[in-house]
């Protein structure tokens, strides 16, 4: 099909065919017509990507790697560069809310089963976006060099000494010499530039897997059929421009009266590596992880622990034996991924007190209920519970679903 009818357009196409390419993924690919704004995430977090790109690279431009000037290098940024001080809080606040709507993302995936076959690789790729995104959001922690920044490099770069035999020497490599420091800072900042380069590779690596086999839909069913789908444009290009625009008021409102909200008071106090802050804590995305390496007394074992709560995510689209996709036809894994979510804010609040008193106790019941949800309630959920039954087709579920009623329930009606 022609793409258009400007020369130019036609021209550039013959030889490199974007417009093509463009054409066939956006107007003509084949999209369940039944997503809900939970699918809106998805193209929220590469708005997001591309925002903290941007707003990256002109503060790179300012900022000084060096750790005698890095502090104040932030705030000339923000009181003598032309809106630098609006550049810096779309950054920082910019974090939160990229790994917010990530976050989002992969809940809903748990929810919908989107790990399923044949979307296991799509999924794998999601978790190493948020294993760099967490790289990424550290080292960029670090690069403002106040109280919090130092001492928070100094804690999480030493949980590597952990390690046996090798540990201390991959710290030593980590710091560029014997204790955070100049170097330490150099290496940070250059990864921090690099990372969401790749992390955009990685974002293409899934998209092409998304548009492999398309979508998962709230149903968990395949498409029958042109009856089931629509073009994603202009369907669902306009409810993604809507929910951008709803999601850029909230942000704009953070950024503009509550900037820093989800700051950290510390690291308003340029690094002083003789004065250690009352609290070390991490930025609230990484508390859930934080929480789990505090609630095991032994260092190496509370480090495989963290490592482990990410790398669990690998091997779901295995743990989880169901047939069935989505939690909507699951009544048993409906109400224990709840529990899973909760447990989330559990152990995200755990991580933010001090390890003591109940928040231990509280601590090591949120770990140990992490690791039992996907080691052993998914496999078993998926042998002995009885799902609801799967409509036939996505078009013929969404006539039949009258009043809120479930579509399982709307379906073994509909059965003579």
């Amino acid at each position: 099909m022609a793409v258009s009818q400007n020369k130019l357009v036609q021209w550039i196409d013959h030889r490199l065919p974007v417009f093509t390419y463009l054409d066939h993924e956006l107007n003509e690919y084949p999209t369940p017509k039944n997503l809900n704004y939970w699918w809106n995430f998805g193209s929220l977090a590469g708005a997001m990507l591309m925002i903290m790109i941007a707003t990256g690279i002109f503060l790179a431009m300012q900022y000084d790697p060096n750790a005698g000037d890095a502090f104040q290098s932030v705030e000339r940024i923000m009181r003598e560069v032309n809106y630098g001080w609006l550049i810096r809080y779309i950054h920082m606040n910019g974090a939160s809310f990229f790994f917010i709507v990530v976050y989002i993302h992969l809940f809903r995936g748990l929810y919908y089963g989107s790990y399923k076959a044949p979307r296991e690789l799509l999924w794998m790729l999601g978790v190493v976006i948020i294993l760099l995104m967490m790289a990424t959001a550290f080292m960029g922690y670090v690069l403002p060099w106040g109280q919090m920044s130092f001492w928070g490099a100094t804690v999480i770069t030493n949980l590597f000494s952990a390690i046996p035999g090798v540990g201390k020497d991959i710290v030593t490599w980590l710091w560029g010499g014997f204790a955070v420091g100049n170097p330490t800072l150099n290496r940070f900042f250059a990864l921090h530039y690099l990372l969401p380069f790749v992390i955009l590779g990685v974002v293409i690596l899934h998209i092409l897997a998304l548009h492999q086999h398309g979508s998962n839909n709230p149903l968990g069913i395949d498409r029958k059929g042109p009856q089931d789908s629509v073009p994603f444009h202009p369907y669902y290009t306009y409810k993604d421009m809507f929910g951008l625009s709803v999601f850029l008021i909230v942000f704009a409102i953070v950024v503009f009266y509550f900037p820093n909200l989800l700051a950290e008071p510390q690291n308003y106090i340029p690094a002083n590596p003789m004065q250690t802050p009352p609290e070390i804590v991490p930025d609230w995305y990484l508390l859930p992880f934080y929480a789990i390496l505090r609630s095991i007394p032994n260092k190496l074992l509370g480090v495989c622990a963290l490592f482990g709560a990410i790398g669990i995510l690998f091997i779901v689209p295995w743990l989880d034996t169901s047939k069935v996709r989505s939690a909507y036809f699951r009544p048993v894994y409906k109400w224990v991924f709840w529990l899973l979510v909760i447990d989330a804010f559990v152990l995200g609040d755990v991580g933010a007190h001090r390890p003591e008193g109940w928040w231990i106790v509280i601590g090591r019941i949120g770990t140990f209920y992490y690791f039992f949800h996907f080691i052993v309630l998914m496999p078993l959920i998926g042998w002995f519970e009885r799902p609801l039954p799967l409509p036939p087709s996505i078009a013929e579920a969404v006539l039949k679903k009258r009043g809120g009623a479930p579509v399982g329930a709307a379906a073994t009606r509909a059965k003579p």
